[in-house]
């Protein structure tokens, strides 16, 4: 009877998680955007032999226009990026993950519409209003250089990571997990990195302590990046990594999502986008609209600012099969 009830009470909290999943949120700029740092996902384990599925979509606009007496960046242009995840529950409390990512980098459309809204606000906007819009061109100069300037597509860099639930509680789960990194994507282009990268991270789910409906993710990792020859000498490749997540349902059918994500500085760099570390906030809603299914739209700005695209929009399909 103890352990039919103790099985009943970990698919609850698996039913439960399977619908509050932080949201799916990548830095794309061009530089941190080619390592393996890892989105936040939910602590808890499917039950064995489950096949959880989404397919995550970003479009991110960049504008850095930077120099100092050494150095000298420039981004302008659009991300789009989109990744199909499947996750397996390999048995009691261990999950396999893999991601393929896709990703193009133009001159975009956003231009327009992101200057209409800063001038709505009389917001500043640091000077992309003075270039030609939809124009692609990521350039560096400071002894280490790189650029692109011509449009460029294809597949990115995939992931592979080993989850374990070592913790389960009522209404709480703690996991940690391993990652890999494989070097799939053309650096030339600004598609992958170029080298392999390992990430280790510790990650938390859990209910709010009182009667609100809000629901609780983290995580906080170490990312070991491998050789980026596009950053040159000035790359750092001892990374940490986190995050908090905030599920607050509002009804069966509804949730408000609200996220932070940090990570330390890709390079050691004067220039504030590639040397400072990245603070990214967003925020969002989900909709449980079918049995097993949930779309999520959500926007990311740069709290920091250019250490992340000016504005991310995403949006995420996902299935879960148990």
């Amino acid at each position: 009877m103890a352990l039919k009830t103790q099985s009943l009470c970990l698919l609850l909290l698996g039913a439960c998680s399977a619908a509050a999943e932080p949201l799916y949120v990548k830095n794309l700029s061009p530089i941190a955007g080619l390592l393996g740092l890892p989105s936040q996902r939910s602590a808890d384990i499917a039950p064995t032999g489950s096949l959880d599925l989404a397919v995550h979509g970003s479009i991110a606009s960049h504008y850095v226009s930077e120099d100092n007496n050494s150095e000298s960046l420039n981004f302008d242009g659009e991300t789009v990026r989109l990744a199909i995840e499947a996750r397996y529950a390999l048995a009691d409390n261990w999950d396999l993950q893999l991601e393929l990512p896709w990703l193009d980098h133009s001159g975009g459309n956003l231009d327009s519409a992101i200057e209409r809204w800063h001038d709505l606000w009389g917001m500043s906007d640091g000077g992309r209003s003075k270039v030609v819009q939809d124009l692609l061109d990521y350039r560096y100069v400071g002894g280490d250089d790189f650029s692109l300037q011509d449009d460029a597509s294809g597949l990115g860099d995939i992931t592979l990571a080993l989850s374990h639930r070592f913790y389960t509680a009522d209404t709480s789960s703690a996991a940690v997990v391993l990652g890999y990194k494989f070097s799939t994507g053309d650096e030339d282009e600004f598609l992958g990195s170029g080298s392999d990268d390992f990430y280790l991270a510790v990650r938390f789910s859990g209910d709010h302590g009182s009667e609100l409906p809000l629901r609780w993710h983290g995580q906080l990792g170490y990312l070991r990046a491998g050789d980026l020859d596009l950053a040159g000498n000035m790359q750092e490749q001892d990374l940490w990594f986190a995050g908090l997540g905030l599920d607050w349902k509002l009804t069966a059918a509804w949730s408000l999502l609200g996220q932070l994500d940090l990570h330390a500085a890709p390079t050691d760099s004067d220039i504030d986008a590639l040397g400072e570390s990245a603070i990214m906030l967003s925020a969002g809603g989900r909709w449980r609209f079918a049995e097993h299914w949930a779309l999520d739209l959500s926007i990311v700005e740069d709290v920091q600012v250019e250490t992340a695209p000016d504005v991310t929009f995403q949006a995420s399909l996902r299935y879960a099969g148990w």
